[in-house]
């Protein structure tokens, strides 16, 4: 039978593992028995760990290992080196396998290069985790989180920009895709524009300007 995902000859996957079509898994990575999605890419020096859940279209960047007890949605981008754990108290000299502690990770999210994911909660859909945060606490959807430990800083559209601030509707606008957005409840951010289970347009699914672009028109 003809295998119809990709995996380089240096990497290895244990048996029982499930792949789903169109996913690369490159260099010298290691996929133990748990279930990956289709068109997922696995960069060089990944690790899956028995029973992970990882959905469709993830893209897991180089040196990230994700450890039992976490579920990734679709759509997630996980950085270079970024730190996912489940154990809050790890001794080398206590076997805590039957308390591992489960983590979360929503439709659309993006976890930063560097960033530590502290196990035990959850990253809502399309949140944005900034290069190097330490997160320790849940995460609203659309959140943009930094710092150590990380704390909200503003709003993430879709598209991975910045939130303009409220007018005096109470909406902020995504200065790349046009799209409007609202808290419909105090920390709770809704897309008025598209529903956030349905893709990207065609026409906003390739970026034509850097975010230091927008960043200069903050």
């Amino acid at each position: 039978m003809t295998k119809d995902y990709f995996i380089h000859s240096s990497s290895f996957v244990d048996d029982g593992a499930r792949i789903g079509s169109e996913t690369k898994i490159w260099h010298f990575s290691h996929i133990a028995k748990c279930s990956i999605g289709q068109n997922c890419i696995f960069g060089q020096n990944t690790f899956v760990a028995d029973g992970v859940i990882i959905g469709n279209n993830v893209k897991v960047q180089n040196n990230v290992s994700i450890y039992t007890g976490t579920t990734i949605e679709d759509d997630v981008f996980l950085g270079p080196s970024c730190i996912l754990t489940n154990v809050l108290n790890p001794r080398s000299q206590v076997n805590r396998h039957s308390v591992y502690e489960k983590t979360i990770i929503r439709k659309g999210a993006t976890v930063g290069a560097n960033a530590t994911i502290v196990c035990g909660v959850e990253l809502g859909r399309y949140c944005f985790i900034a290069a190097g945060a330490v997160v320790t606490k849940n995460v609203p959807d659309y959140a943009l989180m930094a710092g150590v430990p990380a704390k909200q800083t503003g709003w993430m559209s879709r598209s991975g920009v910045k939130l303009s601030k409220p007018d005096t509707n109470g909406i902020m606008t995504c200065p790349e895709s046009g799209y409007r957005y609202r808290e419909v409840e105090k920390g709770i951010l809704k897309c008025l524009d598209l529903d956030e289970d349905k893709p990207l347009p065609a026409e906003l699914a390739t970026g034509k300007t850097s975010y230091r672009e927008f960043r200069k028109k903050d």
